[in-house]
């Protein structure tokens, strides 16, 4: 996943490498590993759970920096002047991100994992659940955006504003939204915990990412940046698998007594992914949005930070808790379904630039 900064460079780079195409294959393989580790070798499992210091765990916390400041790395902040060139698919993405998404995760929540699945999930458990949803909804995807922007053939000046637009709100709204839905789903709230998350998941790493950034350009411009991103690509992708089989782990007992677990978590996820990239393109559409604005403005409102969800699920609830497999799920289903909305947009484009028809002045 390579930066994204004008046309060319965008057509010339691989959209979508090996690794992160069998995204859910790995994934998936990282599961069985967790599993099969955790209970064959729980002693270094129960080791690395224990190296906790103010509450935060210190592999998790370097593993989740090896995974978000790379991709960080990515944002160009300066892009931010370009807002009201698109104005309205701007409007329209960050209304569905901060708007939309986590009150729909919310309530599908409620719906599916507080009353519908109820019976078949562990009674225990189910707040978790609902919470690990809501910070999977609250958090929105920065890196693999850039991906289905080129998949698209999107605007990248649009891709880039948005993605900087929203990683500048998520430093502000993120807690505050997240504390919110909680509060309405009667979960307790450890404030301090997840102001902490944020300082140091959000706050910091964009801090750093930037410094580093600016640093790579003034010494060695775009190819410095390049190569850098090149470089820093596995080891993210790494330190994301690394993580999940750290988390599962400590969760294998409880798939393996309950393995249906992991399908009912991915309903809500993968209804919520088709409802608002559905909502953000249709609006798009009514509002005569370029369909090279709309493609990554539907995509960017479905897609979620599930980097960052992973992070803040541990850190409030921890390794063993039903959050932190909620936004596990969401990783899991990610790529695949992300994909499926890549191939809608692109079918429906006919449709999309008949507007003028459907929605006449």
């Amino acid at each position: 996943m390579t930066s994204v900064t004008d046309t060319s460079r965008r057509r010339a780079a691989p959209a979508l490498g090996t690794f992160e195409r069998y995204l859910s294959l790995w994934v998936a393989l990282c599961i069985l590993a967790g599993i099969v580790l955790g209970r064959l070798l729980p002693a270094p499992f129960q080791m690395l759970g224990r190296m906790t210091v103010a509450e935060v765990n210190i592999p998790v916390a370097v593993l989740i920096w090896l995974m978000i400041v790379p991709m960080l790395l990515k944002v160009d902040f300066g892009a931010l002047h370009r807002v009201a060139e698109q104005w309205r698919g701007i409007a329209v993405t960050v209304g569905i991100n901060w708007l939309v998404k986590p009150f729909s995760m919310a309530i599908l929540g409620w719906l599916f994992i507080g009353w519908l699945f109820r019976p078949l999930l562990p009674a225990g458990q189910i707040d978790s659940y609902i919470a690990g949803l809501i910070i999977l909804a609250a958090a929105p995807c920065t890196a693999m955006v850039f991906v289905w922007s080129n998949l698209t053939d999107g605007e990248p000046n649009f891709t880039l504003t948005q993605v900087a637009l929203n990683d500048t709100i998520m430093v502000f709204a993120f807690a505050p939204i997240v504390g919110l839905l909680l509060g309405l789903s009667s979960i307790s709230v450890p404030w301090s915990t997840l102001f902490l998350s944020v300082v140091l998941y959000i706050v910091i790493p964009v801090i750093v990412a930037q410094w580093w950034r600016r640093s790579l350009l003034s010494r060695g411009g775009e190819a410095a940046l390049a190569q850098t991103l090149r470089t820093l690509q596995p080891i993210s992708l790494l330190a994301l698998l690394a993580t999940l089989v750290l988390l599962f782990g400590f969760q294998g007992e409880q798939i393996v007594r309950q393995p249906l677990i992991i399908a009912l978590l991915a309903v809500p996820i993968i209804i919520q992914v088709y409802l608002n990239a559905g909502i953000a393109y249709a609006i798009n559409r009514a509002l005569g949005v370029p369909h090279n604005v709309a493609c990554p403005s539907a995509l960017i409102g479905a897609s979620n930070f599930f980097e960052l969800a992973v992070a803040a699920a541990i850190a409030l609830f921890g390794f063993q808790s039903g959050a932190a497999l909620a936004t596990v799920v969401g990783v899991l289903v990610e790529v695949p379904v992300m994909l499926s909305v890549v191939r809608i947009v692109l079918r429906t484009r006919g449709w999309y630039e008949r507007r003028d028809q459907a929605f006449p002045a």
